[in-house]
């Protein structure tokens, strides 16, 4: 299994990471908002069909103390995202629609399947409008997933704006051009 995520269609990548923790626990860290912004996005979720989701970024608490925000990244400390959640089925399926600034929703899709000790989180976020959304949707999740892997194995956090702009270099260069939507 590779950490690097793959375009399954046009518009979608998918990500597969066996993550150090048991189902219930990953699940906490999908569902309760003060876990998840320990690794992406703090905000309210109702699990629920129909329920409403807000993403609060706060990615400068992501990396070790100290860590300088590039200044591209400094205008999104503190942004809030809107989304409706589709399906809430705990511990194994969240699906939600994350509302975009313009444009359609796209989709994101949790599915956790239990591994002895261990959980299979796989993640497909699809319906992305084209390959530069690609490129920085598939470097920022694989980024936030190995914050979340960090967090459950008790480890210190690596650096996280550097690692950020390897993964958009590496993205680009493994997304090809007809991976667009």
């Amino acid at each position: 299994m590779s950490e690097y995520g793959i375009v399954t269609e046009a518009g979608a990548v998918r990500f597969e990471r066996l993550l150090p923790a048991p189902i219930d626990r990953v699940w906490e860290y999908l569902a309760d908002p003060a876990l998840r912004a320990e690794w992406f996005a703090g905000g309210d979720i109702e699990l629920k069909s129909g329920g409403s989701l807000t993403l609060v970024f706060r990615n400068s608490e992501l990396g070790p103390p100290g860590e300088e925000v590039p200044e591209k990244f400094r205008q999104y400390e503190g942004m809030e995202s809107k989304g409706e959640v589709i399906r809430a089925e705990p511990p194994r399926l969240l699906v939600f629609l994350w509302f975009e600034e313009s444009g359609p929703p796209t989709e994101v899709r949790w599915e956790l399947e239990p591994r002895g000790d261990a959980t299979l989180m796989t993640l497909t976020h699809s319906r992305l409008p084209n390959r530069a959304m690609m490129v920085d949707v598939s470097g920022g999740w694989h980024l936030h997933l190995d914050v979340l892997e960090q967090v459950l194995a008790g480890r210190e956090r690596a650096p996280f704006w550097s690692r950020n702009e390897a993964l958009a270099r590496d993205y680009d260069a493994r997304i090809p051009a007809e991976a667009q939507a």
